[in-house]
């Protein structure tokens, strides 16, 4: 008697995302607590997502009364306080291999190239569907394929458009393999898809542990706003590299990302109450976040098959679509299509390069849109 048609549509997109997780495979680490955080929060009376009023909000507005709220808000809470983002930021960085990037640093033009969707996003948000700058700028994120980019830039831009943002950045993380492969195909030729690439040089232990300490000083000097998120994410890399410290990387890379893949999960999910959620803004979002992920896809394809001219075909331009900071997942789909055309083709290593480049690339546009609409 509770539920509303809209809780009843988010329902069925909860169960649609349950069945393309556990019986499709796609990226089940994401959206099966995303799938199951929408399913608990639309059922009526559960009061699971019901909004947190501290004591000190009851004391500076009498009308308020203090309440504890729904569990899974109090999950959310950590996202809109920023705090979630960097904490994947550093398991991230303890289980990622910058060594095809280092060996191969033309791949971070790669990365830099899929950003294009981020701000070519923004300008199509803010010209034709009237949202503010930093509206358009937490929007425009989506592009980078980059959930926990999305959500902290959107807590410090556009905290009212997170739920829509959050939801909608994680379910194109998820569907990377369903959305990039249509659009590597039509930009590339069969000639181009089936080129084997040289294997790539051996990358020394101190050039390991030079590089995040390097990145970090270079980009928060260039962008401080974007602190938080490089220097976690380098610092996960140093305690995975340094070969000192295997416990702490080991508690980033497991326990700890893992702790907050499934609250962050849940909680994003359970923000996708149908009442709220369906709305033309949140439609809007949804149009505007595959677009600047098409386009980022598209830009890190076609910068591919430029510099594969440049260096007489010795590039895969599908590599390029890698570029986008999906990682490892959107590396994998690079590999997967390759081996289509080509079974004795391994693109996987050097998709890496442009995908843990595109991570780097996301948090600088995030630093770039806080330096300039924060």
């Amino acid at each position: 008697m509770n539920m509303e048609l809209k809780n009843a549509i988010m329902i069925g997109v909860a169960l649609l995302f349950l069945f393309l997780a556990i019986n499709k495979g796609f990226e089940p680490l994401l959206l099966v607590p995303i799938a199951f955080g929408m399913l608990l929060s639309n059922l009526p009376l559960t009061g699971i997502f019901d909004h947190t009023i501290s004591a000190f909000d009851a004391y500076l507005d009498p009308s308020k009364q203090e309440t504890a709220g729904g569990l899974f808000y109090l999950f959310y809470s950590f996202n809109k306080l920023g705090i979630f983002p960097p904490l994947i930021f550093l398991g991230i960085g303890a289980m990622t291999d910058f060594a095809p990037l280092i060996a191969n640093p033309k791949s971070l033009l790669l990365g830099a190239a899929a950003q294009l969707g981020i701000f070519f996003t923004f300008l199509g948000a803010v010209l034709f569907f009237g949202f503010t700058a930093q509206e358009a700028a937490s929007i425009g994120i989506i592009g980078g394929a980059d959930g926990p980019t999305a959500i902290f830039i959107t807590t410090k831009l556009a905290p009212h458009l997170l739920g829509a943002i959050a939801v909608a950045a994680y379910s194109y993380m998820a569907l990377v393999p369903v959305i990039q492969p249509p659009i590597m195909k039509a930009l590339t030729t069969k000639k181009e898809r089936v080129i084997k690439m040289e294997q790539l040089r051996v990358v020394s232990h101190r050039e390991k542990i030079l590089f995040p300490i390097m990145v970090t000083v270079i980009v928060v000097l260039i962008l401080p706003a974007a602190a938080p998120l490089v220097g976690m994410l380098m610092l996960g890399n140093l305690f995975k590299e340094s070969g000192v410290t295997a416990r702490l990387s080991d508690t980033a890379s497991n326990a700890l990302i893992n702790i907050v893949t499934i609250l962050l999960g849940i909680s994003v999910g359970a923000s996708a109450q149908g009442p709220t959620f369906l709305v033309p803004a949140t439609i809007q979002i949804i149009v505007l976040g595959i677009l600047a992920f098409a386009v980022g896809t598209a830009g890190g394809v076609l910068l591919a098959k430029l510099m594969n001219v440049l260096t007489g075909g010795k590039i895969n331009p599908l590599i390029g679509s890698a570029g986008v900071s999906a990682v490892p997942m959107a590396a994998r789909v690079s590999q997967k299509v390759g081996q289509q055309y080509n079974s004795t083709n391994f693109l996987l290593m050097h998709a890496m390069g442009p995908n843990v480049a595109g991570v780097i690339g996301s948090a600088v546009a995030a630093g770039v849109m806080l330096s300039m609409f924060g």
